[in-house]
């Protein structure tokens, strides 16, 4: 069929809205008529060739939408339906039996590659193959053929589809992050670095595993005043002095948990600094550069019994988690949609203006 995408043409450059060809779906297949995909970081780093996926590329990888054709074998979902895109995973690996499909030992090939396993792509511009297959569903488009496994029904009506895309990765990274991979108990403390998407997320997720202090680290006011709004107990501008100090000088013997969300190594060393004996600090930030590196401290470290988890997708299970946050959402615990502007697709290029320069929390575009 005929659709309309984003097209990433180069990197750093603009995305070019283009008319593409989607084949139709194979066996285990699914076509979604997309009715709003979120723009995420991870898609920009992919334009830019962090992640090295060969370019023309459509991307785009928080899509929700509706069902509108099934391959060959495919009983999960129905025409019709309303779903939620995720990730790709193999759901036979020791860690996808684990019910842990984000540390799947075929993640990168399956949501990195560009195409399918077999090097096909279901999207080409004029008879040439364009690479797709980004996480399993290249959502930057009217429509998407994506996997069955990649998908969760939404049976909730009452929610609106088009701003669910993002619990497919950002919103469930920075709230699994909290719910899952720390798993904060009641009555914790947590210090998060970065109030972008994943922050204020992890923020909302504190707040539901009732974290008694709850810190936020931010250098855009409008995000430090959302963090508050959300349920923050305090707010950090990291402009105005030593962050590590004013995280002692609410709490001084540091906080239990940390969960930094920029990548940026300083970042990363002020937060590992910041725990309590004990402390654990969950790590999503994508780094600046693949080479990338810490210097700690190892006997600091042993000392003080530091922890240190690197996280993917917030130790998320898409069949159980998203649902949860659906039902967090309607019972007005997880307001995710405070931090959504939606823009159309045609305007993508403006989406990603506003919110590299903090205009926007989530852009989040409407085909």
């Amino acid at each position: 069929m005929h659709t309309t995408a984003a097209i990433a043409r180069e990197a750093h450059g603009d995305f070019t809205v283009e008319p593409v060809d989607l084949a139709e779906p194979r066996a285990g297949e699914v076509r979604v008529r997309i009715a709003g995909v979120g723009l995420c970081h991870t898609d920009l780093i992919a334009r830019d060739q962090f992640i090295p996926i060969p370019l023309p590329a459509v991307l785009g990888h928080e899509g929700a939408g509706f069902v509108e054709a099934v391959g060959e074998g495919v009983t999960k979902v129905a025409v019709g339906d309303r779903v939620v895109l995720g990730f790709s995973s193999c759901g036979h690996c020791p860690r996808c039996e684990e019910h842990l499909p984000s540390y799947c030992r075929e993640f990168p090939v399956l949501n990195y590659a560009g195409a399918r396993g077999d090097g096909s792509t279901a999207i080409s511009i004029d008879g040439t193959p364009v690479s797709a297959n980004f996480f399993g569903q290249s959502s930057f488009a009217a429509h998407a053929v994506t996997h069955e496994r990649n998908l969760v029904r939404i049976e909730a009506h009452d929610v609106p589809l088009e701003l669910l895309g993002p619990l497919g990765c950002g919103f469930q990274t920075g709230a699994g992050g909290v719910m899952r991979s720390l798993a904060c108990p009641a009555g914790s403390s947590i210090a998060i670095f970065g109030g972008g998407p994943v922050g204020l997320a992890a923020v909302m997720g504190a707040v539901v595993q009732a974290c008694v202090t709850i810190i936020l680290v931010e250098p855009f006011a409008a995000r430090r005043a959302m963090a508050l709004e959300l349920g923050a107990t305090h707010v950090i501008d990291p402009a105005e002095g030593d962050v590590g100090a004013a995280i002692r000088a609410i709490l001084p013997d540091g906080v239990e948990f940390a969960f930094e969300t920029s990548g940026r190594e300083a970042v990363v060393e002020t937060a590992l600094a910041s725990l309590s004996s004990h402390g654990l600090l969950g790590l999503v930030g994508v780094p600046p550069r693949p080479e990338s590196s810490l210097s700690i401290n190892l006997a600091s470290l042993i000392t003080y019994g530091h922890r240190i988890h690197g996280i993917v997708e917030g130790d998320s299970d898409l069949q159980t988690f998203i649902p949860q946050l659906v039902g967090l959402y309607r019972e007005g615990r997880f307001p995710f949609d405070k931090l959504i502007r939606t823009y159309p697709l045609a305007q993508i290029n403006e989406a990603v203006a506003a919110q590299l320069s903090g205009e926007c929390i989530k852009a989040v575009l409407v085909p």
